[in-house]
Order: C-alpha cells, then sequence, then structure tokens
C-alpha cells in the first residue's frame, strides 16, 4: 500500500472515532463537527417555535447553510426567509439572530471563521430570554 495512502486511511479513522461535542440549549443543541485555530464548524438545530439569542461577535464571521426547515433570519434588523439549500452570511461586529417559525426542526451548518473563537466572544442583547 502506498505511504500517503495509509496516512488517509489513519487520518479519516482519527476524525470519524472522536465523539462529537453537543450543548444542549433551550432552543435546541449545537453540535460541533471540526474546529481548528481559525474557524468552527457547527450542526445547529432549533425547533420549532424558537430562536437563539440576538447576538454578535467581534472576532469572527459566520455562514449559515439550511439542511432542513424554515430559517428566519435578522442580520443588522433586516428578516430574510432561508429554504434547505439556501445560505447566509453574517459579518463580524453584525447583529443577529435565528428563528424557527415552522412546525419541523431547523438544522444548519454553521461556519464560524475568525482570529478568536471563545465563547466570550459573544455579546448578547437584553431582547429576548433564550440562549
Amino acid at each position: 500500500m502506498p505511504e500517503n495512502q495509509n496516512d488517509e486511511q489513519t487520518m479519516t479513522a482519527t476524525l470519524n472515532s472522536e465523539p462529537a461535542k453537543t450543548r444542549i440549549r433551550p432552543w435546541g443543541t449545537v453540535t460541533i463537527l471540526e474546529e481548528a485555530e481559525r474557524y468552527r464548524i457547527n450542526r445547529i438545530e432549533v425547533k420549532p417555535g424558537h430562536h437563539i439569542s440576538t447576538q454578535m461577535h467581534y472576532h469572527r464571521s459566520e455562514h449559515w447553510v439550511v439542511v432542513s426547515g424554515t430559517a428566519k433570519v435578522i442580520c443588522d434588523g433586516k428578516e430574510t426567509l432561508l429554504k434547505q439549500k439556501e445560505s447566509t452570511y453574517v459579518p463580524m461586529s453584525m447583529p443577529h439572530r435565528v428563528e424557527n417559525p415552522g412546525v419541523i426542526p431547523l438544522v444548519m451548518i454553521e461556519v464560524q471563521n475568525g482570529e478568536y473563537l471563545g465563547e466570550d466572544d459573544i455579546i448578547r442583547f437584553g431582547d429576548d430570554t433564550e440562549n
């Protein structure tokens, strides 16, 4: 077996053997699929009729892709409805929130990118009670 092929198999086995980290929130779940120094990929599930808190980040941007359900995205005060296979970009320092106005769970893939991805870079606005 060529050396490169063996390395690819080892890397795949290592990635697949790591358990995903899921955080449970009142509005749904966040599962970290992959992360490195300047990016993190999350699977976000929002329960029907629920939303994440309005928030912003100084050190990262986000890209959301809807896998299933409907997302009502509010970014800098502008509302947009996204359906399956649609996406949006949330720039740094932009207040944003996502809601699930539908009757089935909203599932999104979120790609965070930036110099700092720590939880203390989440600035929450006091307009709602869900985290």
